[in-house]
């Protein structure tokens, strides 16, 4: 039987920087093996909050480019392994073996652009995480879905992300 999914936390980001403070506070959460699914349109954040994410894991502070050409784009983050996928451009869900994401499903840390591009062959334990534009131009409505172990893993990210910064 899989897992329900839960709405796990909601924020309404006024700015960039505080969409990057709420990356920040989910990568002290993540290690080897998750998922993380950005959803969202052309322009919603999903770059900045990918970039942000992974400056915020140990490690020299890096360029972190959309890896909209490229698809994907590999980062070592102390003993972290990251694959960033942007899925934008994927023809067919079987093509991304071709990236090797079931190596990265395994053994790293996977953040997905565009994961509705991979069908059934995206894990149904990822944490999925919604970002849309608000009334402001940097403002962002952000949501966090999960099944059971991410809703326990994540059980108290709202305080945590409204604390940090």
């Amino acid at each position: 039987m899989a897992d329900q999914i839960h709405a796990i936390a909601q924020f309404n980001a006024q700015s960039e920087a505080e969409t990057g403070n709420i990356a920040r506070t989910l990568a002290l959460c993540l290690h080897a093996g998750d998922v993380v699914a950005l959803d969202g349109t052309l322009g919603a954040g999903k770059t900045a909050f990918a970039r942000a994410l992974i400056n915020a894991l140990p490690g020299e502070p890096e360029d972190v480019p959309s890896p909209t050409f490229t698809l994907v784009q590999t980062y070592e983050r102390g003993p972290l392994e990251i694959w960033h996928f942007d899925l934008y451009r994927l023809d067919a869900p079987e093509d991304a073996y071709e990236l090797g994401i079931d190596d990265a499903f395994a053994d790293a840390l996977s953040i997905i652009e565009w994961p509705e591009n991979l069908g059934s062959l995206l894990p149904p334990a990822h944490l999925r995480i919604t970002l849309q534009q608000a009334a402001g131009d940097d403002s962002r409505k952000i949501a966090f879905e999960g099944n059971d172990d991410w809703m326990a893993r994540l059980s108290n990210f709202s305080d945590k992300a409204s604390h940090h910064g």
